[in-house]
């Protein structure tokens, strides 16, 4: 199954969840309207069995929603190997020496995948064993040297070592294998502001923008982007990018709780001071607009 539609049976079940749930409470609603201008009410009422209807359709869905998520993850689990999931889990809760042991077992398991040893170079470099991040990070690219995974990898390795150039080039060739994937785009964006090369930043940022970002990402693509057009003097595009960061500020939340984690790193206060500017940016923003006071 292609990429498109690997996520289109969850996607179905949930469509038709949110009809059953409409049906559900059009036909209360429509039985509460009818029974006040009743003066009989019948036993078998075709709003209620249209309630009860959209109500099985609905918890239909959910359990076959929750069938396909089942399903999914076990055939993940088979293929990253049995401690993929649980490390997956431990790294979410920056638990991430007790996630090392897992992914080992899962390379021990045989294997050895991109994704598998992406997760065990973060878990190295969170808890500081670098040289052991970078090993990772380079056996990744050895291994799969025509993946893009395997770059953003070593690009993620060279980040926390604050080597933001070597991680700018590893970003490039991620790019290169995957041109219109949007959030390597972004990325190579960041990194390359980083590393202070800021029109290569505005060229991939822009790139970037030109896709549906997630919003984590969203709202640091658009506030470089913003910057970057004021210093410019083009206050058009510079209000554009400033409406659609804030439009996304909901997504510095993942990047404010990834901090603890990079907590003594250069990287880590380096992202941090990025991240206040863009909550400054946001208050003031948000000021600006405000009505004014009588």
């Amino acid at each position: 199954m292609s990429v498109r539609f690997r996520g289109l049976p969850l996607l179905l079940t949930m469509a038709v969840a949110v009809v059953g749930l409409l049906l559900f409470v059009g036909g209360i609603a429509l039985e509460f309207v009818d029974t006040r201008n009743r003066i009989v009410i019948e036993v078998a009422s075709p709003y209620i069995g249209l309630a009860l209807l959209g109500l099985c359709m609905a918890a239909s869905m959910a359990l076959l929603w929750f069938a396909i998520v089942g399903v999914a993850l076990a055939r993940q689990t088979r293929a990253q190997g049995s401690g993929y999931g649980d490390a997956y889990r431990l790294i979410e809760a920056f638990r991430f020496r007790d996630a090392i042991p897992l992914l080992v077992r899962s390379i021990d398991e045989g294997k050895e995948t991109a994704e598998v040893l992406m997760l065990l170079t973060s878990a190295y470099a969170f808890s500081g064993q670098l040289a052991k991040a970078q090993a990772t990070a380079d056996r990744a690219v050895q291994l799969f040297p025509n993946d893009p995974d395997a770059y953003v990898t070593l690009a993620n390795g060279y980040r926390m070592q604050a080597l933001y150039e070597e991680a700018v080039a590893a970003l490039q060739q991620a790019a290169s294998l995957a041109p219109t994937q949007p959030v390597i785009l972004a990325e190579l964006g960041l990194m390359q502001h980083f590393s202070g090369d800021l029109q290569a930043a505005q060229r991939s940022l822009e790139m970037a923008a030109q896709h549906d970002l997630p919003d984590p990402y969203r709202v640091r693509v658009y506030y470089h982007l913003a910057q970057t057009y004021r210093r410019m003097g083009d206050a058009v595009k510079a209000a554009r990018a400033n409406a659609r960061m804030l439009s996304a500020r909901g997504g510095l939340a993942p990047w404010r709780s990834g901090l603890r984690a990079l907590e003594g790193t250069a990287y880590g206060q380096a992202l941090a001071h990025e991240i206040g500017a863009i909550e400054l940016s946001i208050k003031n923003a948000d000021a600006d607009h405000s009505p004014q006071e009588r």
